[in-house]
């Protein structure tokens, strides 16, 4: 009976009998899927960094790789590692296999060359394509993110500036670390981002630094104090208390006050007010019933005494 299958005479796979009686038994398609990417990259790459790939989200692949480890099929595993510092090295075959077969990588290349302003090199589309293959952030995401990277560039040196391309692989692994993989995921992070962003000018001012704008080294602290649940006027009542120990803002020393008064839940004007009284004027001193019923045993001992 003649063959019904198409060979294309592409490099081949080899799966043994019980391999695929398993993967049918178990009746779940992308964990067939998943084991086939795998031994396309001879089991050298963690299931997870093939979502690019696949173009499947975070959830769809860790199901995935769930159901192959629980037929077996792929090492057990204890707590997935975070993203590598560096990505894999793509060579110039990988990026023009992907952007032959992938409209939505070539949308997205074309996009980022718009807002760049440039044509990408092949290192440059290596960084995009470890952003979604190796990352599994999907095309979408990555956009919002390289328009994060362009915005920030512009609002720190002026219009027309632009960020470079291992500027923003860094952001993408940022992300990666904090679960950024979803377009409602990165909407999220871009809002609160943009909240803290507006609201830097009031925390300068309580510093007392003016209106311009911080120095990263200086936003770094100032986005931690927010992250905390501090706002400007409680960072006003910890520059206060700086200025009158060190006689001069020191950043250190700021932040060590805050980080004490956040580690005692104490966050509003409020709280570190009523948190910074003497025990006594809190509320720990005495009653004046309490006071005098103490005397009054006082006085009744001393007159016992004295017979």
């Amino acid at each position: 009976m003649p063959s019904c299958l198409v060979h294309t005479g592409d490099e081949s796979v080899t799966l043994s009998a019980a391999t695929v009686k398993r993967l049918l038994d178990r009746g779940d398609g992308d964990a067939a899927l998943l084991y086939l990417a795998l031994l396309r990259r001879q089991g050298t790459v963690p299931p997870r960094s093939l979502a690019g790939e696949l173009r499947w989200d975070r959830g769809r692949i860790e199901a995935a790789e769930t159901a192959l480890r629980e037929l077996g099929l792929v090492a057990p595993a204890e707590t997935p590692p975070a993203p590598a510092e560096e990505r894999p090295v793509y060579q110039r075959a990988d990026v023009a296999e992907r952007l032959e077969h992938s409209k939505a990588f070539q949308a997205l290349t074309r996009q980022v060359e718009v807002k760049l302003g440039k044509k990408l090199t092949t290192p440059d589309v290596g960084i995009l394509l470890g952003l979604t293959d190796y990352l599994g952030l999907p095309e979408g995401v990555v956009y919002l993110l390289v328009c994060h990277c362009v915005e920030r560039v512009q609002r720190r040196f002026g219009e027309g500036r632009r960020p470079g391309m291992k500027q923003i692989e860094k952001e993408g692994y940022a992300w990666a670390r904090m679960g950024i993989d979803t377009q409602a995921a990165a909407d999220a992070y871009l809002r609160t981002y943009a909240q803290r962003q507006g609201a830097l000018p009031q925390y300068m001012k309580a510093l007392q630094l003016g209106d311009r704008l911080p120095a990263p080294s200086e936003e770094k602290y100032i986005l931690a104090w927010q992250e905390m649940g501090f706002g400007p006027e409680a960072v006003a009542l910890a520059y206060d208390k700086t200025v009158l120990k060190c006689h001069e803002l020191k950043w250190a020393y700021c932040n060590g006050i805050l980080k004490k008064w956040n580690e005692a839940g104490l966050h509003t004007v409020e709280e570190i007010q009523a948190g910074d009284r003497p025990a006594a004027r809190r509320g720990d001193q005495q009653s004046p019933r309490d006071t005098e019923t103490e005397m009054r045993r006082y006085m009744q001992e001393l007159h016992r005494n004295r017979r």
